[in-house]
């Protein structure tokens, strides 16, 4: 059975959809940078492992409990689902990751998609899951899904529709590589 990690910071909804769907894989844990995030909680209902590495003065010491971390979990793929954190090339060139993110990139990469894409007067955005790489939202896209902007859209309720599209690219982009996932080097 193939072995699923996920990264992420905030409530888990997107990791939520990923522990409800039933993958033919294990999700063997869920990594947080946060202490306090919801996503936490919503793993432990699922009877999922956690664990927390806050982010620490020394960036490449914090790289480093990371990496040691995932290398110790044998992810076969690391889900990033709401991760706010950058990771480093080392991480990145070591393990399969995949992230999720509210915009078709190329447009509207970083923290602010959303925002950003209503400020540019877009007609329609969407949701983007892609590989990561060091870099900020420029991995390989896998798949993205198109989601109108409606006049009088707000951040928050373009936000909510983006993530329902969202949680269902993120389930059905998972489906598919793992039927086509080799490990890398770990």
């Amino acid at each position: 059975m193939k072995r699923i990690v996920i990264l992420a910071s905030g409530s888990g909804t997107l990791a939520q959809a990923i522990f409800d769907a039933r993958l033919e894989a294990d999700i063997v844990a869920v990594i947080s940078d946060q202490p306090n995030a919801a996503v936490l909680d919503r793993a432990h209902k699922a009877h999922i492992e956690t664990f927390t590495i806050p982010m620490l003065p020394d960036r490449t010491e914090w790289d480093r409990e990371l990496e040691t971390l995932i290398a110790a979990l044998k992810p076969d793929l690391v889900v990033s689902a709401g991760f706010m954190r950058i990771l480093s090339e080392r991480i990145t060139s070591r393990f399969k990751i995949i992230n999720s993110h509210p915009a078709l990139l190329p447009l509207f990469p970083g923290a602010h998609a959303v925002r950003d894409a209503l400020a540019a007067g877009a007609t329609e955005t969407g949701t983007t899951i892609h590989w990561v790489d060091a870099g900020v939202d420029t991995g390989q896209v896998i798949a993205q899904e198109r989601v109108e902007i409606h006049p009088g859209d707000t951040e928050e309720s373009l936000h909510e529709r983006i993530k329902i599209v969202e949680r269902g690219l993120i389930v059905a982009t998972i489906t598919s590589l793992l039927t086509t996932l080799e490990k890398k080097n770990g």
